[in-house]
């Protein structure tokens, strides 16, 4: 059967790393592909053996993991055609026979349990990432397959409780793991140069980072900046992000001639710089589960301001470490950018408050150490020597 673990020592006296296949949708550049490949990357590699199927093509993120000697499988199909994919990842999963399957987003959840059911994985992990209101059929479809799956992880308690209410999720198989961040690597990035983009290094620059995509709300952001520009005309607006709204959001900028003031990058890998050259990260989301880029900016000591939805109330303390916004509020979102930005003096102390949170609660490490914690719990129902 897929997944028999051999228990049986080494020449060493040492018993062999367990197998985990880690399957997810894609692996661009987003806030989820980001810590689904710095989990599979920090794991102890004398304790687990992981092995990565990637339901798409190959994407930005596959290098870094194939950097470090993790065997990585991409079926490059599409998101209408992802179902063609589980015949093959299960005879793949026959092939690696791993204990345990962990999936990251929702096309690999589905996808994953479902193959892993075909091969015999003895447990299943599904990671839910976000609050899924994209339409109720894919809650019924995720409660519909629940039965091949052990364990649910999601990113924040806010994520969990809606998958419980609204998923039908039964509690005892449901684990909040929040997001974890590099801190030393966000803190301590050295600022790019604003020239880079055009930009003046003396006026005030708000950053977008993520998918320009509805969820996300480019457009709430760029209505409360256009108001702002009115008031402060050297204000300026950065997008790092790509996605279906893009080619829609540079017609609005060009028709209102704003491209001085606001301009789109698409994706960047010097992010960090990027936050600590910022004055403020603004992320209007109409839904969301623990936004990473929050966490960063946090780390990098930059204010935040960003919609009071899934997950952010977990981050942000409002007016301690953060500010929070009604989501879709353009006139809120302004105030409060507006009030960021004028704050001064007391900008220091939101930033410090910000760092001290992440240190104290949202470490990358000790995402990686619950997420190994959950294992060895899941490994020792079916066999408690297999830890």
């Amino acid at each position: 059967m897929a997944g028999e673990i051999v228990l049986a020592a080494n020449d060493s006296g040492e018993r062999p790393p367990t197998r985990i296949a880690f399957c997810i949708t894609d692996l661009d550049v987003g806030g989820a592909e980001r810590m689904f490949v710095e989990l599979v990357t920090r794991l102890d590699r004398r304790r687990w053996e992981p092995r990565v199927y990637c339901l798409s093509k190959p994407g930005a993120l596959a290098a870094r993991l194939e950097a470090t000697g993790i065997s990585v499988t991409c079926f490059n199909a599409s998101n209408l055609k992802i179902w063609s994919v589980i015949s093959r990842l299960a005879s793949e999963l026959n092939k690696f026979q791993p204990w345990l399957l962990q999936s990251f987003l929702y096309h690999a959840n589905l996808a994953g349990r479902v193959a892993a059911r075909m091969a015999g994985v003895p447990q299943v992990v599904s990671g839910i990432r976000v609050a899924e209101r994209r339409g109720r059929w894919r809650l019924w479809v995720d409660w519909l397959t629940q039965s091949f799956v052990d364990h649910n992880v999601c990113v924040s308690q806010a994520v969990a409780t809606f998958s419980i209410r609204r998923s039908w999720l039964k509690t005892a198989k449901v684990s909040v793991i929040p997001n974890g961040v590099d801190f030393d690597r966000f803190a301590n990035a050295t600022p790019i140069d604003r020239v880079t983009f055009g930009f003046s290094q003396a006026a005030p620059l708000v950053l977008f980072v993520g998918r320009l995509d509805p969820q996300k709300a480019p457009f709430v952001l760029l209505e409360a900046f256009a108001r702002l520009i009115d008031r402060h005309a050297d204000w300026q607006l950065l997008f790092v992000g790509d996605g279906p709204l893009r080619d829609d959001m540079q017609r609005w900028i060009v028709q209102r001639k704003l491209e001085s003031s606001i301009r789109l990058v698409g994706w960047r890998a010097d992010v960090p710089g990027l936050l600590k050259s910022a004055d403020a990260l603004a992320l209007p989301s109409l839904w969301e589960g623990m936004p990473n880029i929050v966490l960063e900016s946090m780390a990098a000591g930059l204010p935040v301001v960003v919609s009071h939805v899934e997950g952010t109330d977990e981050l942000i303390r409002d007016g301690e470490t953060g500010l929070l916004v009604t989501p879709g509020s353009v006139e809120e979102l302004e105030q409060k950018i507006e009030k960021v930005l004028l704050s001064g003096e007391s900008l220091t102390s939101l930033s410090k408050s910000a760092q001290h949170a992440v240190l104290k609660d949202f470490t990358i490490e000790s995402m990686v150490e619950r997420y190994e914690q959950l294992y060895v719990r899941l490994l020792e129902k079916r066999s408690p020597s297999a830890s």
